[in-house]
């Protein structure tokens, strides 16, 4: 069988202490170091305990020891493959940036890892996560500019590229969006989201990021790790961080543990090449539902997505401590400011209490946000952290997505006005955030990658799309805004992947029309990415809206206001649907404008007194109360 070839042997350097005579004699037997994972790690973490993986030929047997100041080998464990070995290290307060020399014996042979513990940055526990000052800009990497022809197609990796195929690889990658750091500065964003980038070397579908084949990888298509790392540093000096997009619940088919897996229970079912495994049922609420069986929640949980998508074990501790450590290892390596967790509730409860654990533990300030696609905002309230959750579940997750708003967002702009449909959908929203432990910590969203274009779903109304990016500016929460969306992206309703995640216009060479710059976009476009630029650029300097308190006045004949206020300022929203002008009912208002008197708009600078502010027809005011 063949065996993943690593590519951190130069940087292991693997010493043979045996001579060369004794070690032709006994090949067969001979450990042959592939892999360590992590593959190096660093001092003065939260957590002392770290564990290895190695993979070689034969390694599963071998005695371990190490004399290093402050690290201690505190024993060692297995599976059923003999080629994996799993050491358990504690990297005490005493120990010091340096190599340590790990001995394997086996037999007559020994093997010496040299393995760098790091210094950990300065401030690094201390990081700040993102929060409700920021607005996270998600990019689908692949299409959104291609910085690097050279490795549009790699010898390593099986699909190379083809523009022309929706489903298939257009050449976007790191270089590619670090180009563009100013113009999503310059839009207002301050976070940006990637779909992931680690390897995903399938033979089609590769681009989505979804279906890692190792968790240690940039994908050469991107970049690389440093160059990963790099990107990273160039956004923060714009002041950008980075969230990073990681999926704990299910790899690709072409990962390099299936070409040896390390044991019976390293996936749920028995994996591909048997064919014994279910598919998820996606009976999402089993978690908190208390007259689920048992069947259904262990194949919502152990069920895989699909042929291509096998489902991890977590409940092997090993497998589960791989996952967490993968996890640290990126935001320490990385600098990261946050991280997204893909099929959030798909993976096992108990595993993702102490993955979160571990997480909070090594960055209290820290944020994560985990998906969670549901209507039911009971189900988002489940997990975030705080949450009384009545069968006694306990998570530490500080954010989730928030579906339910997107739904109500989306239905409310989208359908006619009704005594229970259009406005009143959306105004009914809001009050599910009696539910939720920390409401201002969700992230609020209009799209993503995932779902039909925004413009598209609001049926190509600019005056709609307006409005949508107008609450998202302004409500409550983490506003997350989908590359493109900016200048009026459009799709299918029904989803359509590959066109949703649509090449951004001037991201490659030769594009008739570039968004970046304005070239050839229309008046329309041109408008509206002028009018999310103006919105998230005044929303950065904006504490009101970041952590003012939030009022909101039932609709009234296609007239929605809602206000953000603190001590010291005071916004007010009005979307209007209706098809004629509508002047603002100030005797209704009066709870918020009785001691006002003008309002400047955000968008024009205008200022009017309040009796003469008028909102046109099918259109969004955003203005400064005084």
């Amino acid at each position: 069988m063949s065996k993943p070839t690593s590519r951190f042997a130069a940087s292991l350097m693997f010493v043979l202490t045996l001579p060369f005579t004794s070690a032709c004699i006994q090949a067969q037997q001979s450990p042959q170091l592939e892999r360590v994972e992590p593959p190096f790690w660093w001092t003065d973490m939260a957590e002392s305990r770290l564990q290895l993986m190695v993979y070689g030929e034969a390694l599963a047997g071998a005695q371990v020891s190490l004399d290093y100041p402050g690290v201690t080998v505190t024993g060692t464990e297995r599976e059923e493959n003999p080629n994996y070995l799993f050491i358990n290290l504690a990297v005490d307060e005493r120990a010091k940036p340096g190599t340590l020399q790990i001995h394997l014996n086996k037999g007559d042979w020994q093997h010496t890892i040299r393995y760098e513990l790091k210094p950990r940055r300065a401030g690094s526990a201390e990081r700040e996560g993102f929060d409700s000052s920021d607005t996270i800009y998600l990019i689908t990497p692949d299409r959104f500019a291609n910085g690097d022809t050279g490795n549009d197609r790699t010898a390593d990796m099986l699909e190379g590229p083809d523009r022309d195929n929706p489903g298939g690889r257009h050449g976007g990658d790191i270089a590619g969006m670090q180009a563009h750091l100013d113009y999503i500065a310059g839009m207002g964003f301050t976070q940006i989201w990637p779909n992931p980038l680690i390897e995903n070397n399938q033979p089609e579908y590769s681009y989505h990021g979804y279906s890692a084949t190792d968790y240690y990888r940039i994908d050469p298509r991107y970049g690389s790790n440093e160059s990963f790392r790099a990107f990273v540093a160039a956004a923060k000096e714009k002041g950008i961080g980075v969230i990073q997009d990681m999926v704990p619940n299910h790899i690709g088919s072409g990962h390099w543990w299936l070409k040896d897996l390390p044991g019976n229970d390293w996936l749920n079912g028995k994996g591909i090449a048997k064919g014994e495994y279910e598919y998820t049922n996606h009976a999402r609420t089993v978690h908190m539902d208390p007259y689920a069986s048992h069947k259904d929640h262990l194949l919502f949980t152990d069920g895989w997505f699909t042929d291509s998508m096998p489902d991890p074990n977590q409940r092997n501790p090993r497998m589960a401590t791989y996952l967490i450590q993968n996890a640290i290892w990126w935001v320490e390596y990385a600098d990261l400011s946050g991280i997204r967790v893909d099929t959030y509730a798909y993976s096992d409860a108990a595993f993702l209490t102490e993955w979160s654990a571990r997480m909070m533990r090594e960055y209290p300030n820290f944020n994560i946000v985990g998906e969670e696609w549901t209507r039911q905002p009971a189900l988002v309230a489940y997990w975030q952290a705080g949450n009384e959750n009545r069968n006694g579940y306990v998570s530490h997750m500080p954010s989730m997505m928030d579906f339910p708003l997107h739904y109500g967002l989306r239905d409310g702009l989208e359908k006619p006005d009704s005594w229970s449909t259009g406005l009143i959908t959306l105004y009914e929203s809001l009050a599910n955030d009696v539910l939720y432990p920390d409401p201002n910590s969700l992230v609020i969203f209009g799209g993503n990658h995932d779902t039909s274009r925004l413009y598209s779903q609001l049926d190509e109304d600019p005056g709609k799309f307006r409005m949508a990016v107008a609450y998202l500016a302004t409500m409550r929460g983490i506003p997350q805004f989908y590359y493109g969306d900016e200048i009026l992206a459009k799709s299918p309703k029904q989803r359509d992947d590959g066109v949703v995640r649509s090449d951004f216009p001037g991201g490659w060479a030769g594009d008739r029309v570039n968004a970046f710059t304005g070239k050839n976009l229309s008046r329309e476009q041109k408008e509206v990415q002028q009018f999310t630029r103006t919105l998230f650029n005044w929303r950065k300097e904006k504490d009101v809206i970041h952590r003012g308190q939030l009022k909101h006045f039932a609709p009234l004949d296609g007239l929605y206001v809602y206000f953000r206020y603190d001590e010291e300022e005071t916004v007010m929203v009005a979307i209007n649907k209706s098809d004629k002008p509508r002047e603002l009912p100030l005797d209704h208002l009066a709870e918020m404008l009785q001691n006002k008197s003008s309002a400047t708009s955000v968008i024009s600078g205008k200022t009017q007194p309040l009796n003469e502010f008028v909102i046109a027809a099918g259109d969004v005011q955003v203005a400064e109360i005084r």
